[in-house]
């Protein structure tokens, strides 16, 4: 199964985010921290040019902690600087910015000695839609100035937003790719909600998440829905039906699937990562 969509504004966003990369310095890169690769836009690098770029492994509220510090180390690793950021809450602004700046120091510089006095870090803002984007915005703004929404597809159009840190930031629309291939990675977007819920069935999705916790983490599916480890030893069909009877929602198992959706996507099952490490080879040229 392959996930195909490439809405007129998608599209759009791409073309104008390459028609203005010349007027930018660093590229900051938004991921989300439950998917650290499958997250990333594999055109990113083409689009961007390889310009400067940090990356932001954000909602790491809802991420396993120790996946992010793997994956932050591997990012690191491949010469990208990373931070693992929960904009919510605004943990590691500080140290984000001084990376960025850290970033750019060499051409600041320049400027200067050119006689170019407190001159403004030129930023872009990136990534898919659904990774916070607009969160960390008003973050780096101090004040809710970029439109927020827990659904894809929230922000429209590309503006300027100053910040309070001498860096000026460029918003983008997410930006998914044309055609996923992979099922796995698909199903991933589908299950944090990077994808409109219009375009799968809920009842794949919930069975691809079933058939992931029980590997990963068992644990919280026996505490969640009230089954047992020898439970967990049926095939995943059979599994949804159980836990949707003992939800007592009878043979419902489609409200079922929506609710382990919602589930997973707000963090009531505790905090996952649906990307292990060993998934990540050859991911970065």
């Amino acid at each position: 199964m392959a996930f195909h969509w490439y809405p007129g504004h998608m599209n759009k966003a791409k073309n104008q985010v390459q028609d203005r990369l010349k007027l930018v310095d660093v590229v900051i890169e938004i991921v989300d921290a439950r998917l650290p690769l499958s997250s990333r836009n594999p055109m990113l690098d083409s689009i961007t040019n390889n310009k400067k770029r940090v990356i932001i492994l954000n909602k790491s509220d809802l991420a396993d902690p120790k996946a992010s510090t793997v994956w932050r180390d591997y990012f690191e690793e491949h010469g990208i600087s990373a931070y693992i950021v929960d904009s919510k809450h605004a943990n590691n602004m500080n140290n984000l910015i001084n990376s960025i700046k850290k970033e750019v120091a060499q051409k600041v510089e320049k400027y200067q000695n050119a006689g170019v006095k407190n001159y403004k870090i030129k930023a872009m803002c990136i990534g898919i839609p659904n990774v916070g984007k607009s969160t960390i915005l008003n973050r780096f703004a101090g004040k809710n100035i970029a439109v927020t929404g827990n659904k894809p597809g929230v922000t429209k159009n590309q503006n300027w937003i100053k910040t309070k840190y001498d860096v000026d930031i460029i918003d983008t629309p997410g930006i998914l790719w044309p055609k996923i291939e992979d099922e796995k990675v698909g199903l991933k977007l589908a299950l944090t909600g990077a994808i409109k819920d219009s375009v799968f069935h809920a009842d794949d999705v919930a069975l691809f998440a079933i058939d992931y916790f029980k590997k990963y983490y068992p644990e919280k599916l026996i505490k969640a829905y009230k089954v047992t480890e020898e439970d967990l030893e049926l095939e995943n069909p059979e599994l949804l039906l159980l836990m949707t009877k003992k939800m007592g929602m009878r043979d419902d198992f489609d409200r079922m699937s929506e609710k382990i959706m919602m589930d997973v996507r707000k963090g009531t099952l505790g905090a996952y990562t649906l990307d292990q490490i060993d998934e990540a080879e050859n991911a970065i040229d």
